[in-house]
């Protein structure tokens, strides 16, 4: 199955959550926080969102930083995804 977002949004592929701290204690799943790095797997194509222009500056394959708890989780063919608007995405990683 293909995602294929709408308007504003950005479809992103988190990074694994970090499953021990710095000293070594395992973290169980409940007490890991949600990653902030992820990757673009797929880009919506812009256009008037709310009365206003969007341009679309993030593109398929940037790592970025988004927000930590925005968007919205899908899994689709046994794979996690998180759906968000381009304006939760903090920063492209180079």
């Amino acid at each position: 199955m293909k995602i294929k977002p709408l308007l504003d949004r950005v479809v992103l592929k988190l990074d694994d959550a970090v499953e021990t701290t710095a000293s070594g204690i395992v973290l169980s799943s409940a007490a890991q926080e949600k990653p902030q790095y992820a990757n673009v797997v797929a880009v919506g194509p812009g256009g008037i969102v709310d009365g206003n222009e969007v341009k679309m500056y993030v593109n398929v394959g940037d790592k970025v930083i988004a927000s930590k708890y925005a968007g919205t989780d899908v899994k689709i063919d046994g794979e996690e995804y998180t759906i968000v608007r381009q304006s939760d995405i903090l920063a492209v990683v180079e």
